[in-house]
């Protein structure tokens, strides 16, 4: 799947803003992750764009979250090697059970943008002032970005250093900033 065709799904299912920029930037963070492993990255991309497409539709209902993703997709025509990361993603019904790259890079994206993102509003909105040091110390204050699972990005500990994950996730999201409204 194209950047672009999953662009256009997740839209037709997603209208908040927020939400919609929560998906680039998790989709950034993917596309960095999988660069830095030598996986595929368009794949990677699309599953971080598309991760959260039922969320508004099931009421951000927990007990459905990734299972009504799934069946969107399928329903769309969209191939397992992407449905099947996305239902699994919800780790209120997996719990931690990830075991390959892509659904462990998913935790971390999901939670890792959000906490870069966050560190960027303190800056101001820049996330060009925002550095792997600010991550890693804004990661340590349980009560900055508390929606932001600490577990579940250390869960990409044994794929990638976290302060070199903190840096592609910087990186990744200075290229989307725009997108998000960052300076």
């Amino acid at each position: 799947m194209e950047k672009d065709e999953a662009l256009v799904l997740m839209q037709s299912h997603v209208t908040s803003d927020s939400l919609r920029g929560h998906c680039i930037a998790t989709a950034a963070v993917m596309k960095g992750l999988a660069e830095e492993l030598g996986e595929d990255v368009r794949l990677w991309e699309s599953i971080g764009i598309l991760h959260d497409i039922d969320f508004e539709e099931i009421d951000e209902d927990m007990m459905r979250h990734g299972l009504r993703g799934y069946e969107i997709l399928k329903n769309a025509g969209v191939d397992d090697e992407i449905a099947e990361p996305i239902r699994r993603h919800n780790h209120m019904l997996f719990g931690a059970d990830y075991t390959t790259p892509v659904e462990i890079c998913l935790q971390v994206a999901d939670s890792v943008s959000g906490l870069v993102i966050a560190c960027a509003y303190v800056k101001g909105g820049n996330i060009t002032e925002v550095s792997s040091k600010t991550v890693a110390k804004k990661y340590k204050t349980a009560s900055f970005a508390a929606g932001c699972d600490r577990g579940r990005i250390a869960l990409g500990d044994e794929l990638v250093p976290r302060d070199r994950m903190y840096e592609i996730a910087i990186r990744e999201i200075t290229l989307v900033k725009d997108q998000l409204g960052l300076a």
